[in-house]
């Protein structure tokens, strides 16, 4: 599942964000509002971001070689991080950038109704990318809150299509009341305020998408419920005396590596640890079928160690 995750979400995202680029963009050159070019912009950014992320899930489908003997699962962590660095630079610092200058140097908004249609029509969109967003996340999400999804997930393209789609979503809603404000006041400053708002916002995002995926990057061990069942897989074989130490890590959404000091019990002989580790490699795969690599080490417990 982990393999495949994320597809339909990132494929509806692109379709939808392409389309609603093109609409703000043809929505600018009608009203030159610095918001609707910010969004122009930014919808642009999360195309593009849509596009590296089905690069890096295709890329980590390539075999293991003699370079990368794990694989290339990574590919899609460090993806998702490049996408966030995007969102930053693009999405960001140039809204940050547009909201000031046009704060300073107000520019009237011509053809209201048509940016209003147009951010609509673009709110529709998004909402339904969210949409797609969300149902799809829920499946791995759980009993867990939103919060604790995005911090726990493995999966990094959900998370990145889910914020971007919420930033996308509430920087449209941004840019509608600004423009709105400012033709109903007359006073054209807030069509940057609503520019400068969509730039922070953004920013905010790509932050916590930063961190996020940078700590998949780096490397991340198995969540705590994963660590419970394989303990308890290892330490409820009756070939075990003792589970001594264990360790795991991410090597890519759907292979987690697995490797553990263990106690076999004395009376096995050299065939017979082969087949206890053998015995227990299969309970750890039964209840955690995304341990791939497993590596186990019979070794003798010493407390003084630990």
């Amino acid at each position: 599942m982990a393999a495949t995750g994320g597809t339909k979400t990132i494929i509806t995202a692109f379709i939808a964000n392409l389309t609603i680029a093109v609409a703000k963009f043809i929505g600018f050159m009608i009203t030159s509002s610095s918001a609707m070019l910010a969004e122009a912009v930014h919808s642009f950014a999360d195309t593009s971001n849509q596009a590296l992320l089905l690069l890096g899930k295709k890329r980590s489908q390539k075999l293991p070689s003699a370079e990368r003997p794990f694989g290339y699962g990574r590919e899609r962590f460090f993806w998702a991080f490049v996408v966030s660095i995007v969102l930053f630079s693009l999405g960001s610092m140039y809204a940050i950038y547009e909201g000031i200058d046009k704060i300073r140097h107000p520019h009237e908004i011509e053809s209201l109704w048509w940016a209003l249609a147009i951010l609509l029509f673009a709110m529709c969109m998004e909402a339904y990318a969210f949409r797609t967003a969300v149902n799809e996340s829920r499946h791995y999400k759980g009993s867990h809150s939103w919060r604790s999804f995005i911090r726990r997930s493995r999966i990094p393209e959900l998370p990145v299509v889910l914020l971007e789609d919420f930033g996308a979503l509430t920087g449209l809603v941004f840019a509608f009341v600004c423009v709105l404000i400012a033709d109903t006041t007359g006073n054209a400053i807030w069509d940057g305020v609503g520019t400068l708002s969509i730039g922070i916002l953004l920013g905010l995002i790509a932050i916590i998408l930063a961190i996020e995926t940078k700590s998949l990057l780096i490397g991340e061990g198995a969540l705590p419920e994963q660590t419970t069942k394989i303990e308890s897989a290892i330490s409820g074989s009756p070939h075990v005396v003792r589970l001594i130490d264990l360790r795991t890590e991410y090597l890519g959404p759907e292979t987690l590596l697995v490797a553990a000091k263990i106690e076999f019990r004395d009376d096995a002989s050299s065939s017979g640890i082969s087949n206890a580790v053998d015995a227990v490699e299969h309970e750890i795969r039964s209840v955690e079928p995304i341990a791939k690599i497993i590596y186990l080490e019979p070794d003798t417990f010493d407390d003084q160690n630990f």
